[in-house]
């Protein structure tokens, strides 16, 4: 499977502005600039994006982890925050409350740390990753 997306940009680095489409125009000419990135301008940015990617990534392989282990959620929310200190991703930090029917606390902090390490957006990042979780 190959998925892509694509960033148009014109302009100079700080007074510049892109758009940035995906595969599914989910996003489709989703507006980006320095202001979005680094102020508090309107539009999205690459470190918002990867936050979604890996609370996405990560509450999926949850999911299944929590599957195989016997064990179906009812929920799990999962908020992903990322890091950029001095030009480089430094951290990726997930916070989870699950709803999961069953299981216990220990069981369930394992689960969460092998989905931390095996989700394929964790394996992706070359930073710290780490987490707290908490049944509901």
């Amino acid at each position: 499977m190959v998925r892509n997306a694509t960033a148009v940009w014109s302009g100079s680095g700080k007074e510049g502005s892109g758009q940035l489409t995906t595969q599914s125009t989910t996003l489709n000419q989703t507006q980006y600039s320095y202001l979005s990135r680094f102020e508090n301008g309107v539009g999205t940015n690459p470190e918002e994006l990867v936050a979604a990617a890996h609370a996405g990534c990560f509450t999926m392989k949850l999911s299944f982890v929590l599957g195989a282990a016997g064990f179906t959620p009812t929920s799990i929310e999962t908020k992903c925050e990322i890091t950029l200190d001095s030009g480089a991703i430094t951290k990726s930090y997930l916070t989870v409350k699950a709803t999961v029917p069953g299981i216990d606390d220990a069981k369930f902090q394992e689960c969460v740390k092998d989905a931390e390490a095996n989700c394929p957006i964790s394996k992706l990042l070359n930073t710290a990753i780490s987490s707290e979780a908490t049944l509901a």
